[in-house]
C-alpha cells in the first residue's frame, strides 16, 4: 500500500544562465522538482505552495497531468510568483544569485489539504524554519517520516527555529558545506553524529558531482555521481535528489537503512537527468523505461565481486 507524500516548498519562476547559455524565465522553485521526481514513482503526491495571479495556467496543467494534487497550492490573483534569477560559473559548482523577489512567498502561510492530514512522509521544502514547523503544527497525526531540506541561510539567520525544526526530523538533506555549519564540526563524520544528536536518524549529505552520503548510527552508505557527459544546468538537482528519495520511502517500504539507501539511488538516478537541461524540461520529459535504465546503470556503477582472493 502506498503512502501519502506531503511536499511543502516553493513553486516559482526561475531565470538561469549557464556555460550551455540562458533558460530566459521558466518554471521551477523546489516543490516543482520534488513533485516532479516524486511523480516518476506514482506516488499520491500533494504540494503546499503559494503563487501569484501571473503563474501560467499552463504550468498548473503540467502539474495536474503528473498527478500532482494541488489543493494546497494559494493562487493570489493579486500577486506575483517567487522569482529567482542566478548565474553559474564555468564549473558549475559556484552560482551567483542575480535576483531574488519573493512576491508572495514573503508572507506564505501554508494551509495542509484536509486530505493530506495524515501523510505518512512529510518533506519540508527548503523554506523558513517557523513554515515548515506550522506545517507539522497541522498534522492530524504524526507522521511516519519527516524529511527536512535546509540551507545555510536559515543556519545564519533563524538559528532557534532551524534547531526546533530540526528536532522533529527524521531524515535531514543538507551539502557538505552546511553540514559542517550545522553542526560546528571539521569533519563529515563529525558532522553527522553531532547532527544525529539534534533529533535526525538519518543524515544524508549531498556532495554534488561526486554523489551523497548517508548515516545513521553506525551505519555510512556512499552513493556516486553518475557520470555525465554534458551538464546543462545543476538547478533544482538537490531537489530532485530529495524528491525520489521521499517517493521511494512512499512506495510501501519501512524506514530502514535499506529503504533510505535505495531511496537515495532513486534519487541520484532523477537528480542525473535533472541536471541535462535547463529548469524542469528533463523532468517533464522523463519516461519511466529511461528511469529504469538508469537505475540499472547506477547498481552496475557500484557493483563488484566480493570473492576477491587476497
Amino acid at each position: 500500500m502506498k503512502n501519502k507524500l506531503l511536499v511543502v516548498g516553493t513553486v516559482a519562476f526561475d531565470d538561469i544562465e549557464t556555460p550551455s547559455g540562458e533558460s530566459g524565465k521558466i518554471l521551477g522553485g523546489a516543490a516543482t522538482y520534488i513533485g516532479l521526481a516524486a511523480s516518476q514513482l506514482s506516488v499520491d503526491a500533494a504540494l503546499v505552495s503559494v503563487v501569484g495571479g501571473d503563474f501560467p495556467d499552463d504550468y498548473l496543467s503540467l502539474l495536474r497531468e503528473r498527478n500532482l494534487n494541488l489543493e494546497g497550492l494559494k493562487v493570489e490573483p493579486s500577486g506575483k510568483t517567487f522569482y529567482w534569477k542566478g548565474k553559474y560559473h564555468k564549473n558549475l559548482n559556484k552560482r551567483d544569485t542575480l535576483v531574488t523577489e519573493l512576491n508572495v512567498l514573503a508572507d506564505f502561510s501554508p494551509e495542509v489539504p484536509s486530505d493530506y492530514k495524515d501523510a505518512e512522509i512529510v518533506l519540508l521544502g527548503n523554506l523558513h524554519p517557523a513554515v515548515q514547523l506550522s506545517v507539522l503544527d497541522q498534522l492530524g497525526t504524526s507522521p511516519k517520516t519527516v524529511v527536512l531540506d535546509t540551507m545555510n541561510f536559515w543556519m545564519d539567520h533563524t538559528w532557534d527555529d532551524l534547531l526546533l525544526a530540526v528536532a522533529q526530523t527524521d531524515i535531514i538533506t543538507i551539502n557538505d558545506e552546511e553540514a559542517l555549519q550545522l553542526s560546528g564540526e571539521n569533519s563529515l563524520v563529525a558532522a553527522a553524529k553531532k547532527i544525529h544528536s539534534m533529533g535526525p536518524s538519518y543524515v544524508v549529505i549531498k556532495k554534488g558531482e561526486h554523489g551523497a552520503l548517508m548515516f545513521h548510527k553506525d551505519t555510512i552508505f556512499f552513493a556516486p555521481a553518475l557520470p555525465i557527459a554534458s551538464v546543462v544546468d545543476p538547478t533544482g538537482a538537490g531537489d530532485s535528489f530529495a524528491g525520489g528519495l521521499a517517493a521511494y520511502l512512499s512506495s510501501g517500504v519501512k524506514l530502514t537503512p535499506e529503504s533510505v539507501k535505495t531511496g537515495i539511488i532513486y534519487g541520484s538516478a532523477l537528480a542525473s537527468f535533472c541536471v541535462t537541461d535547463f529548469g524542469t524540461s528533463a523532468l517533464l520529459n522523463l519516461d519511466k523505461s529511461a528511469l529504469k535504465k538508469r537505475l540499472s546503470a547506477f547498481k552496475a556503477l557500484v557493483h563488484f565481486d566480493e570473492n576477491i582472493d587476497l
